[in-house]
């Protein structure tokens, strides 16, 4: 059995750690290079930064933080918003990045996976997919959740891996910030039907919610924003918990 990856994720805007209600009403939680180290220390095992801003600007402050971050910290990094060209892939890696995290720029342009593939492999390469439900199914969403590209989420999501990915994020607009729970019909149509790894967010609110989206959803990994920045709980409170409810960990 494989261990369940709990990743703490840091949204960053101007520099500073912020986080909302699906995708808006953004709140100040702090500075970037501190959070990692906290969340480091506390025994995350990946960390994502996503770039909320996501303009030219907001991305140059981003890598300034990446790197920073990258010299002090020793657990996967995943980096994403704004990025648009393999060259902007190789900015954010060259500056300490582990992965390299795709939304709006791959639905514009689906070959940038496979570009993005071929020139650093599909392990750098993972897919967010910001998805809300549209009846009976699910649409794919970009510009930070702003704009519906009209494709089904799980479709694009078959379509990722074939051309790549290597992992997919996927987040619930629906519940994101909401701390009522992953979505858990949405995690599990995705999961059940790609080959790589899927990362449940949007909508963690208790430790029950981890273990169902692992349980039910199907999730090889948990996001997880909110709860830490506010000090709801710990990585330690969450690992122990998923261990108890059977769910494999690492420590």
């Amino acid at each position: 059995m494989l261990a369940t990856r709990v990743i703490a994720c840091l949204d960053i805007e101007g520099g500073r750690v912020v986080k909302g209600v699906a995708f808006k009403g953004l709140r100040d939680a702090g500075d970037p290079v501190e959070r990692a180290r906290l969340y480091n220390d506390m025994g995350a095992d990946e960390l994502v930064f996503l770039d909320v801003g996501a303009s030219y600007k907001s991305r140059e402050i981003l890598i300034s933080v990446v790197e920073h971050v990258s010299q002090q910290v020793f657990i996967p990094l995943t980096v994403g918003g704004g990025i648009r060209s393999v060259e902007d892939m190789r900015k954010v890696l060259c500056a300490g990045a582990d992965k390299v995290a795709l939304c709006t720029a791959a639905i514009a342009d689906p070959g940038l996976i496979d570009q993005g593939a071929s020139a650093f492999g599909s392990q750098c390469i993972v897919i967010s997919i910001d998805a809300k439900q549209q009846g009976n199914t699910w649409h794919a969403y970009t510009h930070g959740g702003r704009n519906d590209s009209g494709r089904d989420a799980v479709a694009w999501a078959q379509e990722a891996v074939k051309r790549g990915a290597g992992e997919i994020l996927l987040n619930s607009i629906d519940m994101d910030g909401t701390q009522e729970g992953y979505n858990l019909a949405l995690t599990a149509a995705i999961s059940t039907q790609i080959s790589v790894p899927v990362i449940a967010s949007g909508g963690a609110g208790a430790l029950d919610h981890m273990v169902e989206a692992v349980q039910r959803g199907k999730a090889d990994a948990v996001l997880l924003a909110s709860l830490l920045h506010f000090n709801t709980y710990t990585i330690e409170d969450i690992k122990k918990h998923l261990e108890k409810k059977g769910v494999c960990v690492r420590w």
